[in-house]
């Protein structure tokens, strides 16, 4: 197999393109681009289409991926935005090298072909209010009217559309429509409006050397046209806009002609991503902000421990098609339990912590244990455990009573502490109010290594030293939707209603063992028997801080089997 043969899956855009290559269409180019609105920040949808074009030009030899700022909106779009896109791309992986695009940066050329329109007669200023633009369209049922202004003479519509661009007129007196057909069955096509007024807004690129913006659907075809893009790949919700798209590049003067290709869009199940909606989520403080990592957005998930390869293999495995689908959350957790189950080195931490008093080990001794960091990777070394005569146990893994079901520590039954001793629980020491605050247990100096002759160990618990371990605050985040499709409950007023209580649960009597002292954001671990986390930085009080990627086993699988 040669290096420009493509092995990535095939889907119906890559036999498009096939065929096209083929037929040598395009001289055998392929030029994709990726144009994010900079309104927001990208969300795991955003990252199909990322894998999307840029994959499709990593794969085919000679093949090129733009990134452009579909900046075309002042009012919602800041450097921000910009910026945070740019570092999501890159950090899944790709690279756009030097065609680093704004449709801004053409705010001349469409101009100048605006006012190609209206020479020929195909673009007219109307008067018309936004309610009365909308009264005159028509439904999917009726034929629009035409505007009355739409008879106007080109000399007319160029002097009117000059004085727009000169600032003379207030926001929403007037816009340029398109001239095609008031009785066009697709709505799109009646007399779209291609330029409106804005006032008082900085752009972030031009600052306020324009105040008329033209509207998405007459930027995107010239921008593609402009950058030589073949193959212009858009959601499902862009193809009945794909006439108008053709029209705009058939009546200018332009050489290019881009295909457009829509694919079905990704709609996650308990979560949302319709951007109004994760804005809402945000302004109104039902999450911290766009990286909380319980939002579906690249830098939440980024936040919250998921790998770039986690995401590239999710998109891999949904695949492209066209027909709209809900995908199932589990399998976006399973493909990051994949990849941390081979790559995440192991850790201990103590959650819900039971102190546990070994009374015959020697007091002061600090004695040092190494461990695997990974069970099945030797190449990732080993880490020192300390242990101590007083340590921690989780509190779930002691009861009482237990049937013989029950793998952890009872009264008078031993367990083995991981890469450690084995122990027995000798008695129990309670609070005034009978709650259990200590175990007085015992330890057994031959079994470092070694299982205990003629006596039965019922399983084996983490743990970590008292006065070794470190504080930690722990995270526990869960999906932020209690209810897979929360914007597609029609008895509920709103998709609010199905947030989840138990999204986030904050544990901050966490300890975790000493080896994790320098732990820094990005990295990931597996808390045994606990689930999979990455550091978030430290608290106010210099405690650690650990977020939950991902429990151990799918939790959700079996709650999903009985609704």
């Amino acid at each position: 197999m040669n290096d420009n043969e493509i092995t990535a899956p095939t889907n119906f855009i890559r036999q498009i393109i096939d065929r096209d290559q083929a037929s040598g269409k395009h001289g055998g180019r392929v030029h994709t681009r990726f144009p994010p609105e900079p309104n927001g920040f990208l969300h795991i949808g955003h990252a199909k289409s990322i894998c999307l074009n840029f994959g499709i030009a990593r794969d085919y030899p000679g093949g090129m991926c733009n990134l452009r700022f579909d900046d075309t909106n002042p009012h919602k779009e800041n450097q921000e935005y910009v910026d945070a896109i740019k570092a999501d791309v890159r950090w899944l992986g790709f690279d756009w090298e030097q065609r680093l695009f704004y449709a801004s940066d053409y705010f001349e050329q469409l101009h100048g072909f605006a006012v190609e329109l209206i020479e020929k007669g195909l673009a007219y200023v109307c008067d018309l209010s936004a309610e009365e633009t909308r009264r005159y369209r028509g439904t999917l049922t009726e034929p629009g009217m035409p505007s009355p202004y739409r008879e106007r003479s080109p000399a007319e519509n160029l002097d009117l559309f000059a004085r727009m661009k000169a600032g003379e007129f207030e926001d929403g007196a007037r816009v340029l429509r398109a001239r095609i057909d008031m009785a066009a069955p697709n709505i799109n096509l009646r007399d779209p409006t291609l330029y409106r007024i804005r006032h008082g807004v900085i752009h972030h690129q031009t600052g306020e050397q324009w105040c008329i913006y033209p509207m998405y659907d007459f930027t995107h075809p010239i921008s593609d046209a402009l950058e030589g893009i073949t193959h212009s790949l858009c959601t499902l919700e862009f193809e009945d806009h794909r006439p108008l798209y053709d029209w705009v590049l058939d009546n200018i003067s332009i050489d290019c002609h881009p295909q457009q290709i829509e694919f079905s869009r990704l709609n996650l199940q308990y979560t949302v991503v319709s951007k109004r909606k994760l804005t809402q989520l945000v302004s109104e403080g039902h999450v911290d902000g766009w990286d909380d990592p319980r939002m579906p957005t690249i830098a939440g998930l980024r936040r919250r421990g998921y790998t770039p390869a986690a995401i590239r293999t999710f998109c891999e495995r949904i695949g492209v098609t066209k027909a709209d689908n809900s995908v199932e959350m589990g399998i976006l957790e399973a493909c990051i339990r994949e990849d941390l189950d081979a790559h995440a080195p192991r850790a201990m931490a103590v959650l819900d912590p039971l102190k546990v008093i070994l009374v015959n080990y020697p007091e002061g001794v600090v004695e040092e244990l190494q461990a695997p960091c990974h069970p099945k990777d030797e190449g990732m070394g080993s880490r020192t455990l300390k242990l101590t005569r007083e340590i921690y146990i989780d509190r779930a893994d002691f009861r009482e009573e237990a049937n013989k079901k029950y793998k952890r520590l009872v009264s008078g039954g031993e367990v083995r502490l991981r890469n450690a001793y084995v122990i027995r629980a000798d008695q129990v020491i309670r609070d005034a109010g009978g709650e259990i605050v200590e175990l007085r247990c015992s330890y057994d100096p031959a079994t470092l290594g070694a299982n205990p002759e003629g006596r039965k160990v019922r399983g084996v618990i983490h743990w970590v030293s008292a006065s070794e371990g470190l504080p930690a605050e722990v995270r526990l985040y869960d999906r932020l939707f209690n209810n897979p499709t929360p914007d597609g409950d029609r008895t509920v007023a709103s998709f609010l209603a199905h947030i989840n209580p138990d999204s986030l649960r904050v544990v901050r009597t966490a300890v975790v063992e000493p080896s994790l002292a320098g732990a820094t954001p990005g990295e990931h671990y597996q808390f045994e028997r606990e689930g999979y986390f990455t550091p978030d930085g430290r608290s106010d009080d210099g405690r650690l801080v650990f977020n939950r990627t991902v429990t151990l086993r799918d939790s959700w699988a079996r709650i999903e089997q009985t609704v």
